[in-house]
């Protein structure tokens, strides 16, 4: 069995997810990278942390609105690695959903990323997160609690994923702690963001500037491996800008 402490990131490929992966991996766990679509990034990603150490990443993948993904993706990292010390839920879907115009396929895929695939992880790596005695990570989202106009769906699905931090918390206590990260301006929708919405953005964030996604990684770090009283939280990593929303 492995020694080292394992960590099972979703979307953790690319962006957020990979910083979490890089973090984590430097700070002594082994890393089990989810993707979907990103087989380039992730591929190269685990071949730059085995070249740091060997044997410490593998990839695996899965479309975690699939029913048979959670349970298959969990038993495949712990046949890999022996053991499952953290579950971090990054893997997202973002888009508008303009009322007027919102689908039920929308609704469903929205609430699938955000939510359903979510509790299904959790649920599956229950057994061997509580024979580690381990811990999970939500990344939800500030518009979690006061929504994004326009954007309805995600709002509300990444709220689920907010009650679905608390009610874990309780469920999983004592021997699995459950708590969530909540980002603001780290990085950009890859669709793009005009630079008026931006700098209008940003003027609202009392530091004043962007977040860095290593931000967000060392609020994952500490709430997996030395927040041994904290469970059932949402830590904001939004340089102060839900106190304008």
């Amino acid at each position: 069995m492995n020694k080292q402490p394992v960590v099972l990131v979703t979307g953790g490929a690319r962006r957020v997810g990979a910083a979490i992966v890089r973090h984590l991996h430097a700070s002594g766990c082994d890393v089990a990278i989810h993707y979907r679509q990103s087989a380039d990034e992730a591929k190269a990603l685990s071949q730059e942390l085995n070249a740091a150490r060997p044997e410490s990443a593998a990839i695996f993948a899965g479309a975690l609105e699939d029913d048979a993904t959670p349970d298959m993706l969990i038993a495949t990292v712990t046949d890999r690695f022996g053991r499952l010390d953290g579950l971090v839920n990054n893997a997202s879907a973002f888009y508008p959903t303009p009322i007027g115009d919102t689908t039920a396929a929308h609704w469903n895929d929205l609430f699938a990323a955000n939510a359903r695939a979510p509790f299904f992880l959790a649920q599956a790596a229950t057994p061997a997160l509580r024979k580690a005695r381990g811990s999970i990570v939500n990344i939800v989202d500030i518009y979690a609690e006061r929504p994004l106009a326009g954007h309805a769906v995600y709002s509300m699905a990444k709220a689920a994923l907010n009650m679905l931090t608390q009610a874990l918390a309780k469920d999983l206590a004592p021997d699995v702690r459950v708590n969530a990260v909540a980002p603001g301006a780290i990085l950009w929708p890859e669709s793009g963001k005009p630079e008026e919405a931006a700098d209008a953005l940003i003027a609202k964030t009392p530091l004043g500037r962007k977040g860095e996604p290593t931000d967000v990684a060392e609020a994952v770090r500490w709430l997996l491996m030395d927040a041994h009283y904290t469970t059932g939280q949402v830590i904001r990593v939004d340089g102060g800008r839900a106190l304008n929303i």
